[in-house]
């Protein structure tokens, strides 16, 4: 393999990389909805998208490199790339549905209303309470149910495949050429992650600026519906 071939698998993988997170709704949608609903300040959103992201890479990559030292046929890790898919769109529309309709249930406990609070870290969030006794802020269950949405939506992101990559892996490879394996498989990580950071900030920043009053006390329910829509496009337009 001459320079021009390394040149053309590090232009696909850049381009591959750019174009499937630009346009794969299930990269960017949930870590938006989620830091409007539970109020996340820019750095968590962009740290939990960036660890999401490297992980949803890396799983790829040591799939990859397993297939390569067991001899396993390129179509063969296809399917199981494929597979993962599949199972990853149905991961994200029950984890969609799921807090959703646990936000959905919550809510109709009482009639709520929402007060917005800013605190001195810069985190911004939204918390709907009665008149019954006295108005706490419920951070303690707030932390432990950010938790939980956190490491679901990071093991989710770790199971879910990226397909393109292992193609272009298979070329240097088959040629014992680890140089050119780590450089394209560089390329399209950190094209990976910076889109996605990318798209993410676009969205925080456009959902802060464009506040939605009356509205803040449905934004679980909205975010676990998104979230769900964002799978269900996975398995409508195959992205």
């Amino acid at each position: 393999m001459t320079e021009t071939s390394l040149q053309i698998l590090l232009w696909t993988a850049v381009s591959i990389g750019f174009v499937h997170t630009l346009i794969g709704f299930d990269h960017s949608l949930p870590f938006v909805a989620l830091s409007r609903s539970r109020g996340w300040s820019f750095r968590k959103t962009m740290g939990l998208t960036a660890l999401c992201g490297t992980g949803h890479v890396l799983s790829s990559v040591i799939l990859g490199f397993v297939g390569i030292g067991l001899g396993i046929a390129l179509e063969k890790l296809e399917w199981i790339e494929g597979f993962r898919g599949e199972m990853t769109s149905y991961l994200i529309i029950g984890f969609g549905l799921a807090y959703g309709t646990w936000a959905l249930v919550k809510r109709s406990r009482g009639h709520t209303h929402s007060h917005v609070h800013t605190h001195d870290d810069g985190v911004t969030h939204a918390h709907p309470h009665d008149h019954h006794g006295v108005h706490v802020h419920p951070h303690v269950e707030r932390v432990s149910s950010g938790k939980l949405t956190s490491w679901s939506l990071f093991i989710i992101f770790v199971f879910g495949p990226c397909e393109a990559l292992i193609p272009m892996l298979m070329a240097p490879a088959a040629e014992h050429n680890w140089l050119w394996v780590g450089l394209v498989t560089g390329a399209f990580g950190i094209t990976t992650v910076a889109t996605m950071l990318g798209v993410v900030a676009v969205g925080f920043y456009g959902l802060k600026f464009g506040r939605l009053r009356g509205l803040e006390s449905w934004a679980d329910v909205a975010a676990g519906f998104a979230i769900a829509s964002s799978g269900a496009a996975i398995q409508i337009f195959g992205i």
